[in-house]
């Protein structure tokens, strides 16, 4: 087998092309789940907390100089991440919540028990008249 028809049977299974679309399809909602976070979820938090902006806040360890730019650790980019994730660790807890409870109220539903078969029938017929003979 060559190594182009070895490649192509590798990269044409099912779960590799599988994995292909889950991850350009998680590449994609982690845009908009950045994008709910920084656009609507950040901008109520900065406000309650006194218009602070996480990523502004730094300490700068060596001064410009000439041409070289300052030595900075920007630590608050550090804190805004770590937000961002709490936020969307948070919200995908309750989206899971939600879909387990939603399932343990359809597991909890009752299921009406399915009607006795022809031979299930004839089988309590034939209990019935045993029974009606040992009564007698």
């Amino acid at each position: 087998m060559s190594i182009v028809s070895e490649f192509k049977a590798f990269a044409m299974k099912g779960n590799v092309v599988d994995m292909a679309v889950g991850i350009i399809i998680g590449a994609a909602f982690g845009k908009i789940v950045s994008s709910f976070v920084g656009d609507v979820i950040m901008p109520p938090i900065g406000l309650l907390i006194g218009g602070v902006d996480f990523t502004d806040l730094a300490i700068t360890l060596k001064a410009a100089e000439g041409d070289l730019p300052a030595v900075v650790l920007s630590y608050g980019k550090f804190l805004q991440t770590i937000l961002d994730f709490m936020i969307v660790a948070f919200a995908i807890f309750m989206g899971v919540k939600a879909i387990n409870k939603l399932k343990r109220e359809e597991a909890a539903a009752p299921e009406a028990p399915p009607a006795p078969t022809k031979e299930q029938e004839l089988l309590g017929e034939i209990r019935d008249l045993l029974k009606a003979q040992q009564d007698k």
